[in-house]
C-alpha cells in the first residue's frame, strides 16, 4: 500500500489530498469485508495490496446488531437435514425471486465454513456434548441456526476480526467513501473523507468491493442505527453504473422494541428472532395468541413477512397495546432457560425493569433488512469491470424475503467466494493499468464539491430532512402499499430532494457533513425502492399491496432498477433462474417445521 501527501490542486489552500494506491479496496469493515479480506490473504494476495475502510471504529459495523444466528446445515439435532434443503427453505421463503445459483453458492458452503469459524475460536453456544448447538428459526425446516447465546453477529465479527489481524489485513477506520471513480466501464478508485481528521482522500484501486451494508435506516422504524444502513452501497454502485435489483422488497422484522414503552434510543431495535426460535409467543392487548388466526401450524415461527403483517393487522384492528405494540411473552420458559440461551436479551429488558422470566415484553414490526440492492454475477462482480458487491449490498440471495439465519450466512460466503475469484484474477495476471492521472483529476473534480458541501450555508439541516425522508418512505412504502400512495411519494420525494439543494452543512469532521452525504444516498435508494414498489403490480413476499393483494404468476420476475441513458432513472424486469436438481427435489420432497415440537 503506497500513501503520498501533496498538496490539493484545484482545491482551497488549506486543504490535503492524501492520494493511497492498492490492487483491492474493501470498503465496509463488517462480516462480509473482513470475510473478503481474510480469503484474498489466504488465497496468496499480499496484504499489502488489500485495504479494508469503515465508517467506524475497528470491530464496530452493523453485523453485532444481528444477534439471533447463523444457517448452515450441520445437522446437530437433525441429521436429515442438508444444504439443499436449507436451499428450498431459502428459495420458498424468497417466493422463488432468488437467484437459484447464489442461494446455492450460500448454502453449500456454509457447513464447512461454520467449522472454520469454529476452528477460529468463535464462541458457539454448545450443546451438552459440545457440538455446536443449532436453534429454530421462522419458516425453516430443520433446526440450523447455530448461535452464540443470542449475541451470534458481535462474536463473528470478533472472531473475523481475529484473523485478519493475525494476517495482517491493512485496515483504515472512520473513512467515509463518497464516490466511486470509474471510466464509464470499469472501476477506478474511490474518493471520499476521513471523519477524524477532515483530510480529503483518494483511493486508486483496480478492484473495489462494495461491503457497505444496506438500505433499512431509511425507514422511521427501523433496527439499525441512524447512521448506518443508509443506503451507501447501493448508491455508490448505482451512481458508478450498476444496476439494481429487488429494491422494493424491504424485510420488517416482527419484533422491534417499542420506544414510547422503552424510549426513543430504543424504537425499533431488535428483539431477536432467538425469543420466538425458542418458545416466545404473542399475544395482543386482549390476551389472544393471535397467530392461531393467521397460521395455526407455524404460529409464531411462520415467515418474518407474514408475522409482521399480522401484528399490523392486530394493532390497526385496536388489538394492540395502548403503545401501537403487541406482547412477546417467553415466561412460561425456566429462567435458567432464558438467560442461558438469551443473556443479552433478557440484561437488556432488565436494565430497563422489566424481567423476562416473568412478564412479557412490547413488540412492534421494525424494518430490518433489505432484500434489494446491487445485481452481481456468482463471483459478486457487478457489470462495471472491477466494481463486487457483497453482504447486505448485493441483490439475489433473498427474493422477495429473507430466511432467518442468512443474513450472516450470505456474508461469510460470498466473503469467500468474491475473495477467491478476485485472487484468481489477480493471480492470473488480470490487472488492468490504471491511469494514475486520470484518477486524480475524477477524485479532485469529486473532493472540490465536497469542500464545497462542507461550506454550503443554507436553510435546510440535513438530518431533519433524513428524518423527514424516513417518514415519507414509512409512510408511502411500509408493510402496506398502494399504487396512489406510492405516486403521492414520489411526487412527496422530489420535493424533498429541491429542498436537498439547500443545505445548511459544518466542517468535513461534523455530523451535519455525514448527515449530508447519507441524504444524498438514501435520496437515490428511496426513489428506486418506491419506483420498483410502483412497477410490481402484485403482492408477494415482503411487498404487499392493497390494491393487487394476490400473487401473479406473470410477476415472477426481478425489478431492475437503472440509470436512463437520457438521465433519470428507469426500471425494466428480468426473469428468475431454475433450480438445480438438488435443490428441486428437495422442493418437491415438501419439508416443513412441527412448529408444536416447541410446545
Amino acid at each position: 500500500m503506497v500513501e503520498i501527501d501533496r498538496p490539493a490542486d484545484g482545491l482551497s489552500p488549506d486543504l490535503t489530498d492524501k492520494t493511497v494506491d492498492v490492487s483491492v479496496l474493501v470498503i465496509g469493515a463488517g462480516a462480509a469485508g473482513a470475510r473478503t479480506a481474510i480469503e484474498l490473504v489466504e488465497q496468496g494476495v499480499d496484504p499489502e495490496e488489500v485495504l479494508v475502510v469503515g465508517k467506524r471504529s475497528h470491530g464496530d459495523a452493523h453485523t453485532t446488531w444481528a444477534r439471533g444466528g447463523i444457517n448452515g446445515a450441520l445437522g446437530t439435532h437433525d441429521p436429515e437435514d442438508d444444504w439443499s434443503v436449507h436451499a428450498a427453505d431459502t428459495l420458498n421463503e424468497g417466493h422463488f425471486l432468488n437467484d437459484p445459483d447464489k442461494v446455492e453458492t450460500v448454502t453449500r458452503r456454509m457447513p464447512r465454513l461454520l467449522r472454520e469459524l469454529d476452528d477460529w475460536g468463535m464462541a458457539y453456544s454448545r450443546t451438552a456434548e459440545g457440538d455446536i448447538d443449532q436453534r429454530y428459526f421462522g419458516a425453516q425446516s430443520f433446526r440450523r441456526t447455530a448461535f452464540a447465546g443470542d449475541h451470534t453477529g458481535e462474536s463473528l465479527l470478533n472472531t473475523l476480526v481475529a484473523k485478519a489481524q493475525s494476517l495482517s489485513v491493512p485496515y483504515r477506520e472512520n473513512v467515509f467513501v463518497s464516490r466511486l471513480l470509474t471510466d464509464d466501464s470499469r472501476i477506478l478508485g474511490a474518493a471520499g473523507v476521513d471523519l477524524d481528521t477532515g483530510e480529503f482522500l483518494a483511493l486508486r484501486a483496480d478492484t473495489v468491493v462494495l461491503a457497505a451494508g444496506g438500505y433499512t435506516s431509511l425507514y422511521d422504524r427501523h433496527s439499525s442505527r441512524d447512521d448506518e444502513n443508509t443506503g451507501d452501497g447501493p448508491a455508490l454502485a448505482y451512481e458508478a453504473g450498476a444496476q439494481l435489483m429487488d429494491l422494493e422488497f424491504v424485510q420488517f422484522h416482527p419484533t422491534g422494541m417499542v420506544g414510547d414503552r422503552y424510549g426513543e434510543e430504543w424504537d425499533g431495535r431488535l428483539v431477536t428472532e432467538a425469543v420466538r426460535g425458542d418458545g416466545g409467543r404473542l399475544y395482543n392487548a386482549e390476551g389472544e395468541r393471535f397467530m392461531e388466526r393467521y397460521s395455526p401450524d407455524q404460529m409464531e415461527l411462520d415467515a418474518r413477512d407474514i408475522v409482521a403483517r399480522a401484528i399490523d393487522r392486530e394493532v390497526r384492528q385496536g388489538r394492540g397495546t395502548e403503545n401501537g405494540g403487541v406482547y412477546l411473552d417467553i415466561s412460561h420458559r425456566e429462567r435458567e432457560y432464558i438467560t442461558d440461551r438469551l443473556p443479552r436479551m433478557y440484561e437488556r429488558f432488565a436494565d430497563l425493569g422489566v424481567d423476562m422470566a416473568t412478564e412479557p415484553v412490547e413488540v412492534a414490526p421494525t424494518a430490518h433488512y433489505g432484500m434489494g440492492g446491487v445485481v452481481v454475477d456468482d463471483n459478486g462482480e457487478t457489470d462495471v469491470e472491477g466494481l463486487y458487491a457483497i453482504g447486505e449490498t448485493m441483490a439475489g440471495v433473498h427474493g422477495a424475503n429473507r430466511l432467518g439465519g442468512n443474513s450472516l450466512a450470505e456474508t461469510i460466503a460470498f466473503g469467500e467466494a468474491t475473495g477467491e475469484a478476485i485472487a484468481e484474477r489477480l493471480a492470473a495476471g488480470d490487472r488492468p493499468a490504471v491511469d494514475d492521472e486520470q484518477v486524480d483529476r475524477l477524485a479532485r473534480h469529486h473532493l472540490a464539491d465536497l469542500a464545497a458541501l462542507a461550506d454550503s450555508d443554507g436553510s435546510e439541516d440535513p438530518e431533519a430532512l433524513f428524518d423527514e425522508l424516513r417518514t415519507l418512505l414509512g409512510a408511502h412504502a411500509g408493510i402496506l402499499r398502494d399504487g396512489e400512495e406510492l405516486a403521492d411519494g414520489l411526487t412527496d420525494l422530489a420535493a424533498l430532494r429541491n429542498r436537498a439543494g439547500d443545505l445548511a452543512v459544518g466542517n468535513p469532521t461534523s455530523r451535519s457533513f455525514e448527515f449530508a452525504l447519507n441524504l444524498g444516498f438514501a435520496l437515490t435508494v428511496a426513489e428506486g425502492t418506491l419506483r420498483a414498489a410502483t412497477k410490481r403490480a402484485e403482492s408477494r413476499g415482503a411487498h404487499y399491496r392493497t390494491d393487487a393483494p394476490d400473487v401473479d404468476d406473470d410477476w415472477r420476475r426481478n425489478v431492475v432498477v437503472e440509470r436512463d441513458s437520457v438521465g433519470g432513472m428507469r426500471t425494466d424486469t428480468a426473469p428468475v433462474g431454475t433450480p438445480g436438481e438438488a435443490v428441486q427435489a428437495a422442493l418437491d420432497a415438501g419439508y416443513e417445521l412441527d412448529y408444536h415440537q416447541l410446545e
